[in-house]
């Protein structure tokens, strides 16, 4: 689980850190362990957050791209550069001052002797638990090059989901941008002309008719009062959607929607197997792999781990303990029973992720198929409603003058 710290330095400095930790007083002893006093600690929910954030802020300065962070350092290792060396050759080229003390503490710490794992554990706000477990867990086996590599290609394959829901919201947002706009337009300032003109055409008007010239009268007297009513309505429903998904409440709700809450839940599932499945080939046993990913879930599937992580212990295969707990599909039970025969849990767990991450990318086509038009027919029906009833009256009129 994540906490929002606020510290307090020996000389006072007050500062504000992000800890991953399982419980609220883990987090305070990392804290005091760090030798600041802890003047508020409080809790986040968040879904996969600290394996998810390509970027991690430092403070009030700019993020850290981990990411590529961990790319030039694997180039630099493998062109034969040791850690130190590595590190001193990014912290003279490095401009931002932020980035500069990150790189400067970790340089400072390999330089007193300290693993790598552990300096990167000193700065819990920037490098994430998952991140300093893999780190450790090569540090054991001398192949910290193959764990780069395995945690960029685990950043780049969350990426490619996540950036795929967001490319394909981008079209269906601005047709409702547009039609907005131009409803907007057409009840402001056309509709209200309309009405001047048939105020004195000594002509009675289609009941629909008069109520739309009403409406686009009064909305033009008050426009101002309609702006602010508007920009108001996006401040709350912002406002409430983030409240919504601080407090895992937005998870809840898209899990009830028909269609879309099953979709949902196999995303997430698909993030927990990839990062599980990262971890396990990472040489982390998945007992300790469950326990690190427990505070980057939601709720539910938080309350299923634990749970799954009781049943683990005590000896049930982690395909049934899964199973019992929800926490499987079909698909990915038949492949972690394969996993358990062949002692290769953490590919299939990364293939289990592999397979629904292809399926979400399909059903995420799909919809946007779908909604994309029928967005466009009911912008073109709101407009094309209101523009016959604004020429209504002149058929009327056209057909009583013939």
């Amino acid at each position: 689980m994540q906490f929002d710290v606020r510290t307090l330095s020996a000389d006072n400095v007050m500062s504000k850190q992000a800890i991953d930790a399982q419980n609220e007083s883990e987090a305070r002893r990392q804290v005091e362990s760090q030798g600041l006093f802890v003047a508020s600690i409080t809790p986040v929910a968040s879904l996969l957050r600290g394996a998810s954030n390509s970027r991690v802020g430092n403070g009030g300065g700019r993020a850290l791209p981990l990411v590529l962070f961990n790319q030039e350092l694997l180039a630099l290792i493998k062109a034969g550069l040791s850690i130190t060396e590595a590190l001193e050759a990014l912290l003279e080229k490095e401009a931002n001052s932020s980035t500069h003390s990150i790189l400067a503490r970790l340089l400072t710490g390999l330089r007193e002797g300290k693993r790598f794992s552990t300096v990167l554990a000193e700065q819990p706000e920037i490098f994430p638990a998952l991140y300093v477990g893999m780190v450790k867990a090569a540090e054991g086996t001398s192949d910290l090059p193959r764990a780069l590599t395995r945690f960029i290609e685990y950043r780049q394959q969350i990426d490619v989901v996540r950036n795929k829901i967001i490319s394909s919201s981008i079209y269906p947002l601005i047709l409702m941008a547009v039609g907005f706009i131009v409803s907007f337009f057409l009840i402001v300032f056309v509709v209200p002309r309309f009405a001047d003109v048939y105020q004195g055409a000594g002509h009675s008007l289609p009941w629909m008719s008069q109520v739309l010239l009403k409406w686009g009268l009064f909305f033009s007297s008050h426009t101002a009062l309609l702006l602010a009513f508007i920009v108001l309505f996006f401040a709350g429903s912002f406002i409430a959607l983030r409240r919504l998904f601080l407090g895992a409440g937005l998870t809840s709700l898209i899990a009830r929607l028909p269609g879309i809450g099953e979709q949902a839940r196999i995303y997430e599932l698909s993030r927990l197997y990839l990062t599980l499945g990262m971890l396990n080939e990472g040489g982390i046993p998945i007992v300790s792999a469950m326990r690190m990913v427990d505070g980057m879930v939601s709720e539910s599937v938080r309350a299923g781990l634990r749970l799954t992580i009781a049943l683990v212990e005590s000896g049930t295969p982690l395909s049934t303990a899964f199973e019992a707990n929800h926490l499987t599909t079909p698909i990915s039970l038949r492949l972690l029973r394969v996993g358990e025969r062949t002692g290769e849990m953490g590919a299939m767990l990364s293939q289990s992720a592999a397979f629904y991450d292809g399926e979400t990318n399909r059903w995420i086509d799909r919809f946007t198929r779908t909604l994309e038009p029928v967005l466009m027919a009911t912008i073109g029906g709101v407009v094309g409603v209101i523009v016959v009833l604004l020429y209504m009256p002149i058929f009327d009129l056209a057909g009583s003058i013939s």
